[in-house]
C-alpha cells in the first residue's frame, strides 16, 4: 500500500529532510532516530527526564525576557508549550534512543524541536514555519547541551530520588511492623550460617528496618550534592553567547518552576566536566542494592523447605512454582529483587567508566550515565514496593518451631559461659553434638547448675540482651 501520509521539508547541516508532517519533533531528531536504534529504549520512557527539559525551557524563556532578549510574545509561546509538556502531553514526540552519540545534542534538540513546533501552533503557525519561532534561536536561547543536559538529569535525579526514598519508607515501615509482631519469638541467631547465640525474630526484622534506614540518608546526602548546576555556563562552561546575568536569573526561574532549590556552579567550566556527583549518586544505588539483596538472601534462606530447609518464616505464596514438581511455591518477591540489584551493581560499573572516560572540557557519555542512573532507581523503587507488599508484609513466623531449634541448639551453651566456664562449656556442647542431646539435658547430668539455674539463665530476655552475669544465682539476674 502506497504510504501517502504528508511531510515537510527540514534543512540542517547535511541536508534536506523529509519529516512526517504529523510529527512535533524535526530534522535533528529525525537523524538521531536513524543514527540510534541501540537499546530500543526511548528517552520518553524517563517522564521526569522530559519534564526536567520543558522546565529548563521554560526558565531559560523567562530568563531571556527579563534581560531582553527574547520577545516576550515568544517567551510566552514557549512557556505555554514547555508548561503542556510538563503536565504530560507530547511526551511520544520524544522517541530517540537513551543511549545515544553527542553527549545529550540529540536529546537538546529533541526538546528545542518539540517546544518549538508546539508553540508555533500555539501562535497560530504550522509546523516548521520557524521563520516565526526557532528551535535553536529562540528556543535554545543562551544555552549549550552542554549545561542543558547534565541539569535535566539532575532535575530529574532529585524527584526520582524522592521517590525511591518514600518507597524505602514503606519497606522500613513494613520490617517495623514485622519487628514488633515478632518481639516474642524466641530463635537461634546464626554466623557463617552457623548456630551462634539466640535473638529473637523481631531483633532480625528490625536490624532489617534500620539497613533500610541508614541508605536513605544516604540517598539524601546524594541528593544534596545534586543541586548544583551549570546553567549559563553554555559550550564549555565560559558563558559565551549568554548574558552575564543569565546564569542567577536561569537558576532562579528554574528553582520557581520546579519548587527544588539549585544553586549555580562556582566554577562553571569545572561544573561540566565534573559528574562526580553521578558516581556519588550510582555507589550509594549499588549501597542501597547491595543491602536490599543481602535482605533477600536472608529471607530466602529462612523460608527454605518447607521441610528439608530452615523453615523459619513462611513468604506468602504468590505463583505455582514449577512445571513439573506439583506443590512446589519459590520465593520468587526476593527472587526479583535480588536480579535488581544485580542489575544495579551492573549499571554502577557502567558510570564509572563513563565518568572515568570523559576527556578535557566535557564528558561526552552522560547519556548512558544517565540511562545507568535513571534504570537504577525506577528498579529500585519498584522492587522495594513489591517487597513490601507482597512479600514483607505477609510474612509468618513458625514459633514452635523456632523455639525447638533453640532448645535443640548447641549455641546455647555460651549463654552459660559465666557460670560453667569456657572449658566445662566447650566440652558440654562436644558431649551435646556427640550424643544427640540437648545442652540442658548434659549441664543437669554433670550437677553444674540446678534446674531452676538453668530456667533463670536460659529465660528469652536473658538470652536476647545485654545482662548482668554472676556466677552467685542466688541474686537475681538483670534482664
Amino acid at each position: 500500500m502506497e504510504n501517502t501520509e504528508t511531510v515537510r521539508i527540514e534543512h540542517d547541516l547535511l541536508g534536506d529532510l523529509a519529516v512526517p508532517a504529523h510529527a512535533y519533533y524535526g530534522v535533528h531528531t529525525l537523524r538521531a532516530m536513524e543514527n540510534f536504534p541501540i537499546s530500543g529504549v526511548a528517552i520518553s520512557q524517563y517522564p521526569e527526564f522530559i519534564k526536567a527539559l520543558a522546565e529548563i525551557k521554560a526558565a531559560a524563556a523567562r530568563a531571556n525576557q527579563e534581560l531582553g532578549l527574547l520577545p516576550a510574545r515568544k517567551a510566552e509561546l514557549i512557556v505555554l508549550a514547555c508548561q503542556e509538556v510538563c503536565n504530560g502531553a507530547l511526551h511520544e514526540q520524544f522517541p530517540i534512543d537513551a543511549i545515544q552519540g553527542g553527549a545529550g545534542t540529540s536529546t537538546n534538540m529533541n526538546a528545542n524541536e518539540v517546544i518549538a513546533n508546539r508553540a508555533l501552533e500555539l501562535g497560530g503557525h504550522q509546523r516548521g514555519e520557524y521563520a516565526h519561532l526557532h528551535p535553536n534561536e529562540d528556543v535554545n536561547m543562551s544555552q549549550s547541551t552542554n549545561d542543558v543536559y547534565p541539569t535535566a538529569i539532575k532535575v530529574a535525579l532529585q524527584r526520582m530520588i524522592a521517590g525511591l526514598v518514600l518507597a524505602m519508607t514503606e519497606l522500613r515501615n513494613a520490617c517495623e511492623d514485622k519487628a514488633v509482631e515478632f518481639n516474642d519469638v524466641l530463635k537461634m541467631g546464626r554466623t557463617q550460617l552457623q548456630d551462634a547465640v539466640p535473638m529473637t525474630l523481631g531483633q532480625e526484622f528490625a536490624s532489617y528496618a534500620v539497613m533500610i534506614s541508614e541508605d536513605q540518608e544516604r540517598l539524601r546526602e546524594a541528593a544534596a550534592l545534586l543541586r548544583e548546576i551549570s546553567l549559563g555556563a553554555t559550550a564549555i562552561e565560559t558563558g559565551i553567547n549568554a548574558h552575564p546575568d543569565y546564569a542567577l536569573k536561569v537558576c532562579r526561574h528554574l528553582n520557581a518552576l520546579t519548587g527544588l532549590e539549585f544553586v549555580t556552579a562556582a566554577n562553571l567550566i569545572e561544573a561540566t566536566q565534573d559528574v562526580g556527583a553521578f558516581v556519588q549518586l550510582s555507589g550509594v544505588l549499588k549501597r542501597v542494592a547491595v543491602k536490599l539483596s543481602k535482605i533477600c538472601n536472608d529471607l530466602r534462606l529462612l523460608s527454605s523447605g518447607p521441610r528439608a530447609g530452615l523453615g523459619e518464616i513462611n513468604l506468602p505464596p504468590r505463583q505455582a512454582g514449577s512445571s513439573i514438581m506439583p506443590g512446589k511455591v519459590n520465593p520468587v518477591i526476593p527472587e526479583v529483587v535480588n536480579q535488581i540489584a544485580f542489575e544495579v551493581i551492573g549499571n554502577d560499573i557502567t558510570v564509572t567508566l563513563a565518568a572515568e572516560g570523559g576527556q578535557l572540557q566535557l564528558n561526552a557519555f552522560e547519556p548512558i550515565i544517565a540511562h545507568s542512573l535513571f534504570k537504577s532507581i525506577a528498579h529500585l523503587e519498584a522492587g522495594c514496593r513489591t517487597l513490601t507488599s507482597r512479600c514483607i508484609r505477609g510474612i509468618t513466623a513458625n514459633r514452635q518451631h523456632l523455639l525447638d531449634s533453640v532448645t535443640r541448639s548447641i549455641g546455647i551453651v555460651t549463654a552459660l559461659n559465666p557460670y560453667i566456664g569456657y572449658t566445662n562449656a566447650t566440652r558440654i556442647a562436644k558431649r551435646a553434638l556427640a550424643e544427640n542431646r540437648s545442652v540442658a539435658d548434659i549441664v543437669l547430668e554433670e550437677g553444674l547448675l540446678t534446674a531452676n539455674e538453668l530456667a533463670r539463665i536460659l529465660r528469652p530476655e536473658v538470652l536476647t540482651q545485654p545482662s548482668i552475669q554472676t556466677a552467685n544465682l542466688d541474686r537475681p539476674l538483670a534482664g
